[in-house]
């Protein structure tokens, strides 16, 4: 088979790392796969295919800010890439981040209805059936359920300083999406999966496919992690974000480190600069680290994992830390309390700070070694990167039958 795979990035941030995941397993089950994709740069000896160039992305970043037409920009950048994807000529096609400011959707779609091939789309997001926003669970917004407008998050991602054309996006998104027959949708958790059938998706037929992990990187891992930062006798608790912000729950953090006594230590990966200023002396933070198997020895080295998300599709970070043996303590939000059970974590109740270090308190009493071995069974279980993967090999040769 012939995959041709659509995505905002290649290569890094987590759809950019699925997308190279899913294009070498598909090379080593002998199927021939090219990554097309928007921004940054493509890994070495990745057949690959840019739309557009930074300029282009500028621009549609400008008429985003301005006009609020996130998808409908990108024109000549998109009918290059069509050319080339005519070229290839693949005999499925699969989507992932179609919003980033590089590709007209209306251009898009309207090829991938013409080519009558089947599309595979995996949604990392709730973009695609919203007439702005990327994510709407933080503020508890209904709107897509029936027609978006005047957008509350019309200054969150994708940005809109001046105009609110959140109506004429969601009416053109409806009906573009809703014009392809042979669509499959793909959710990474139960959850995205039922917003998605209660969205103007829902003619598609949906398939969940849980986001992997690979167990080769992300295992317990022994290190001098604890005597680098002179806390081998404490009691770790660890969190983990690409972007610390309120949403992802830093403040619960710091609260968190005023109640606790001086024999727990607050580590916290992925702050900035400004953040790891306003740190108390019981939190220690670290910058974002690329390397994954640091990032693995970090996650060894916790007693326990808390994610105090409030906006969640799955939360691979979850997923990361049970595959190193550390117990995981989640808000109940979205996807993020669907990677753990009783035997290897717990969830609190969303945005309650008291039940959240009553949680923590729980595994502290329990001790690590309690759930560790649960935590490395349910990821070879359910979240095996190899298992996972091979599942949308699985699903293309179903489709392009």
């Amino acid at each position: 088979m012939k995959i041709l795979q659509i995505n905002s990035v290649c290569g890094y941030g987590s759809t950019g790392g699925i997308a190279i995941d899913i294009y070498k397993n598909l090379e080593d089950h002998g199927h021939e796969c090219v990554i097309a994709y928007g921004r940054g740069y493509a890994p070495d000896r990745i057949k690959n295919i840019r739309i557009g160039s930074k300029f282009d992305n500028f621009m549609a970043f400008v008429q985003t800010r301005i006009f609020d037409n996130h998808g409908f920009s990108s024109i000549k950048a998109t009918r290059d890439f069509i050319i080339k994807a005519e070229e290839f000529n693949p005999d499925v096609i699969h989507l992932h981040n179609i919003h980033g400011y590089y590709i007209n959707i209306d251009l898009l779609f309207r090829y991938l209805k013409e080519s009558g091939k089947p599309v595979i789309w995996t949604l990392h997001d709730c973009w695609a059936f919203t007439g702005h926003c990327a994510h709407f669970d933080y503020i508890g917004c209904t709107k897509w359920e029936n027609r978006c407008q005047k957008c509350p998050q019309k200054r969150r991602y994708p940005k809109s300083i001046i105009v609110d054309n959140s109506k004429s996006n969601y009416e053109k998104k409806s009906k573009l999406f809703s014009s392809i027959s042979n669509l499959t949708i793909v959710v990474p958790s139960d959850w995205l999966g039922r917003l998605t059938m209660k969205s103007f998706l829902k003619k598609s037929p949906t398939r969940i496919i849980y986001n992997g992990v690979d167990l080769s990187v992300f295992k317990n891992r022994i290190s001098n992690f604890r005597s680098v930062y002179n806390i081998e006798n404490k009691f770790v608790i660890l969190g983990v974000a690409s972007i610390w912000d309120n949403r992802k729950g830093l403040n619960y953090f710091l609260e968190i480190a005023y109640q606790m006594d001086d024999k727990c230590r607050i580590v916290l990966v992925g702050l900035d600069d400004a953040q790891l200023r306003r740190l108390p002396s019981n939190i220690i933070g670290i910058k974002r680290t690329n390397s994954k198997q640091e990032l693995a020895e970090i996650y060894s080295s916790a007693d326990v994992f808390v994610n105090p998300t409030l906006e969640e599709v799955l939360g691979l970070v979850n997923l990361e830390a049970l595959a190193c043996g550390t117990p995981v303590v989640t808000f109940n939000t979205g996807g993020s309390i669907e990677c753990i059970d009783e035997s290897c974590g717990l969830v609190a109740l969303k945005e309650n700070l008291e039940d959240l270090i009553l949680k923590i308190q729980v595994v502290r009493n329990n001790g690590k070694e309690s759930y560790s071995e649960n935590c490395i069974r349910r990821v070879r279980e359910f979240f095996n990167k190899d298992d996972r993967y091979n599942d949308y090999i699985e699903i293309y040769k179903e489709v392009s039958k």
